[in-house]
């Protein structure tokens, strides 16, 4: 009787003696009954095979695969595309595959069938392995025929590699265009930022950043040269001031020998007035009020000199008459000679001041301008380089795929080989009749258990003297002996059999 309290090992081999025929029954009818069902179930034969994932033949420091997924990936997806419906209805119509156990089944349903029949398994590197992916992987096909088994393993394996190659070659061919169409925009872009960069230069010519130091240098020689110029020009207009007021003179004391005292006096004060504007002007503008009055002045006494050459009319006229006779002296024609000379050459240099001044002006503005040509000059060239730098590189890869796809061209890549062809299995791998009966074996010993826990539970005899102290809470003072043959039929043998509950709770309320 199994109660609230503590087993012994003695509990459990009492219990072990009084059911061992029931775990002995169900340990035999479930052995034996897998073990027939194993004789009835239809034989399953296994082909293997194993391929191994080769290392390219040229090291990646020479030249880089084009392909840098990790093979665990890439199994993957092989075995999504090769074990996919539409790969596999070819072998199901080509070897017949389950047309006895599907005969109303599609060709898909056939398919999916087989797929579930097709194992991949990846084979796990060594430990101190240096490569860090699979080392390869075993195909594993299960079906009821050993020879259309061994046939399936070995297509399967030969599509896998068909299927690495294909897709190693596709991914190179990919890899190689999509570069090539990349150098076409590279190459638009560089084109496009030299383009604008060589039309910035030819824009801003002479103002670039690297011409600033020649602008200066430039700049400051103008300036000394302005400076040279006009000083040169300044001593030039007051030389010719005072070659006009000689002239002056000289007209004046010649006229005073032809056409009277009045006439040359009048004419000297002119030649003074005006000698005296060309100084004034030097300094003044023409709005100063002194150089206004010294010009009325000027106009006034130019009124009377006309009017006393117009008194002296009949000299001049009989002058022109007589000829050679009334022309200017040689002194007056030198000075005007040097009068002449000394205004071409005030005219030369104020187009020289005026030339070297707008050079100034325009080199100031390149001066001025160079930060802000500078700031649009350094963007331009940065992109320009940039852009550069990335067609070169783009370059590099170009050339760098080109070899991994002509490597994968002849083959020199990563490829797979079948190392261990597809094995014929010469004895069924499902089911296996020891391994039924051991499992049979196994059941049968857990249900044998449970029963005998069961009708443990369900027994209500008191067999010891433990149970009666546990159960009745009484000491026991004596044990009555029942002779008789046994249940398990043992023969005759002394059996203490003791009361059950209701007698011994009885007892106690009447030794109470």
């Amino acid at each position: 009787m199994l109660g609230h309290r503590e087993l012994t090992v003695d509990d459990y081999l009492d219990i072990l003696r009084r059911r061992y025929w029931i775990l002995l029954i169900t340990v035999i009818i479930g052995a034996a009954g897998l073990y027939l069902l194993s004789r009835i179930l239809p034989n399953q034969y296994e082909s293997r095979t194993i391929v191994l994932v080769q290392q390219p033949k040229v090291g990646k420091q020479f030249v880089a695969p084009v392909v840098n997924e990790q093979i665990n990936q890439r199994l993957e997806s092989m075995r999504e595309q090769v074990l996919s419906t539409g790969q596999l209805v070819p072998i199901v119509e080509e070897n017949h595959l389950f047309s006895k156990e599907m005969p109303a089944a599609t060709v898909a349903a056939r398919a999916l069938r087989l797929r579930k029949a097709i194992t991949v398994t990846p084979v796990q590197p060594m430990v101190d392995s240096p490569w860090a992916g699979i080392p390869g992987f075993m195909i594993a096909v299960t079906l009821n025929n050993p020879a259309v088994a061994q046939q399936v393993c070995a297509e399967i394996a030969s599509q896998f590699i068909g299927e690495n190659a294909r897709w190693r070659s596709q991914v190179a061919q990919d890899t190689t265009e999509f570069l090539s169409k990349q150098i076409d925009e590279a190459k638009s872009a560089l084109d496009e930022q030299d383009a604008k960069l060589t039309a910035f230069k030819m824009r801003y010519l002479g103002r670039l950043p690297d011409e600033v130091e020649t602008n200066m240098h430039l700049l400051a020689s103008y300036n000394s040269q302005l400076a040279a110029a006009t000083d040169s020009l300044n001593r030039i207009q007051q030389d010719k001031v005072y070659l006009e007021s000689q002239l002056n003179q000289q007209l004046a004391a010649w006229k005073a020998t032809r056409s009277g005292s009045n006439l040359l006096i009048l004419e000297q004060q002119l030649a003074d007035l005006r000698n005296k504007l060309v100084l004034m002007r030097a300094q003044y503008t023409d709005d100063y009020p002194d150089v206004i009055k010294l010009k009325q002045n000027i106009a006034h006494l130019e009124r009377k000199v006309s009017e006393a050459k117009a008194e002296t009319s009949w000299s001049t006229a009989a002058g022109k008459a007589e000829g050679p006779a009334y022309a200017e002296p040689p002194q007056i024609q030198q000075l005007r000679g040097q009068l002449r000379q000394y205004n071409e050459t005030i005219r030369e240099k104020t187009k020289e001041q005026a030339t070297l001044q707008r050079e100034i002006q325009d080199y100031q503005s390149r001066v001025q301008l160079s930060p802000l040509i500078e700031e649009q000059f350094t963007e331009l060239t940065r992109n320009y380089q940039t852009a550069l730098e990335f067609y070169r590189n783009l370059l590099t890869k170009k050339a760098q795929a080109d070899m991994g796809a002509d490597l994968e061209r002849r083959q020199q890549g990563e490829d797979f080989r079948v190392i261990d062809p597809a094995t014929f299995p010469a004895a069924p791998s499902f089911p296996n009749p020891l391994l039924f009966a051991g499992g049979g074996a196994f059941g049968g010993l857990c249900l044998g258990i449970a029963i005998a826990l069961w009708l443990e539970l369900r027994d209500k005899l008191i067999r010891t003297e433990r149970d009666v102290e546990f159960y009745l809470d009484v000491p026991t003072l004596a044990l009555v002996p029942m002779l008789g043959k046994t249940r398990h039929g043992e023969g005759w043998r002394r059996i203490p059999r003791l009361p059950s509950r209701e007698t011994a709770a009885n007892a106690r309320a009447l030794d109470v």
